[in-house]
């Protein structure tokens, strides 16, 4: 019966969502087939569904909401209250059971075809599933649970809801982008793992290195693939009292429109690894009337929609994206100058 109330009570907050505000996340009392019971018990030891009536009751002020949330509740019925024939009924309820049986892709594919209906599994949920055992319950612990330990360290510079498995994919993709495997052969290499120590120590290096690393906090480092960087420059050496003052200067530069890419950029001294302010259509036009077509590198003719607008005084020499800083390449002399 307590499976069938947690259906309910989140079929009705998915409707009011300023039910959310509840300390706790009621995302995670959602039943999936890689949750067992045990864990929604464990959930609902802590928060009922009469707890939730009473706080929105408390919370909501719109007569009409209250009047939904009331009848809505009335429609819940606890298994003490049922009269002898529909407890009967209730326990001699049928149910399918499906056995699925096949190589791990076989069941991924399976578990994708029937996920069609009810509460959608994400695809990390999927491969949850598929590869349930020690390794995947340990890394939930770590990086799946409202407050877990991958949200304490590193809220700040990851994004997505780890009850929505989204730090957990994640990390995944990082581990197994480096042994150089998909995050599906990844997890069945390590399905029977004890735990999921080694992933979390990784996990703990790259946002050890990366707070050490660039000292101060912008919201432009959310979201960025940590791991990759880590991977790519985790073992070098870096003066991050220069790094902090050359990315407050390149925070300030309006020439560059990407500022996420300000961090890989100082890091790599690659101007590709930033995003510049474009040339509009009436300075192309301008520069293309000015060079009649004539591309400044090869010399040779060509229509404006086979060039490139390019700065005649590069950003790195203190060039701006302005009508008389820009030229007309055909594309070729255009990727020849930008590769170099």
């Amino acid at each position: 019966m307590r499976v069938f109330l947690v259906k309910m009570v989140w079929k009705w907050i998915k409707k009011y969502p300023y039910a959310k505000s509840i300390n706790l996340d009621l995302s995670e009392m959602i039943v999936k087939v890689n949750k067992s019971i045990q864990d929604i018990e464990d959930r609902l030891d802590t928060i009922t569904a009469i707890q939730i009536k009473d706080y929105i009751l408390n919370k909501t002020s719109n007569s009409t909401e209250r009047l939904t949330f009331i009848s809505y509740f009335k429609e819940v019925l606890f298994f003490s209250t049922l009269t002898d024939g529909e407890k009967d009924k209730f326990l001699n309820y049928e149910l399918t059971v499906y056995f699925c049986h096949g190589t791990d892709k076989e069941k991924l594919d399976w578990f994708r075809v029937i996920n069609i209906a009810g509460e959608r599994l994400l695809n990390q949920e999927l491969l949850n599933a598929v590869y349930v055992g020690t390794f995947v319950s340990d890394a939930r612990r770590h990086f799946s649970k409202n407050g877990c330990p991958a949200y304490k360290i590193g809220s700040d510079y990851m994004s997505g809801n780890p009850i929505e498995q989204a730090y957990l994919e994640t990390v995944l993709k990082w581990a197994s982008r480096k042994d150089r495997m998909l995050i599906d052969e990844y997890m069945a290499r390590h399905q029977h793992d004890p735990n999921a120590n080694k992933l979390w120590a990784y996990y703990s290096q790259i946002i050890t290195w990366m707070r050490s690393t660039f000292v101060k906090y912008r919201k432009e480092m959310k979201g960025l693939d940590w791991g990759e960087l880590y991977d790519e420059f985790g073992d070098g050496v870096y003066d991050t009292s220069a790094f902090e003052k050359q990315i407050h200067n390149l925070m300030e530069d309006d020439e560059i429109m990407k500022k996420s890419g300000i961090y890989r950029y100082v890091l790599s001294g690659d101007l590709r690894d930033l995003s510049f302010r474009a040339f509009d259509k009436k300075q192309k036009r301008e520069a293309y009337e000015r060079q009649e077509g004539i591309c400044i590198h090869c010399d040779k003719y060509f229509e404006l929609d086979e060039m490139e607008a390019d700065h005649i005084t590069p950003w790195r020499e203190g060039g701006i994206t302005v009508a008389e800083n820009c030229q007309m390449l055909c594309r070729n002399c255009n990727r020849i100058k930008g590769g170099k």
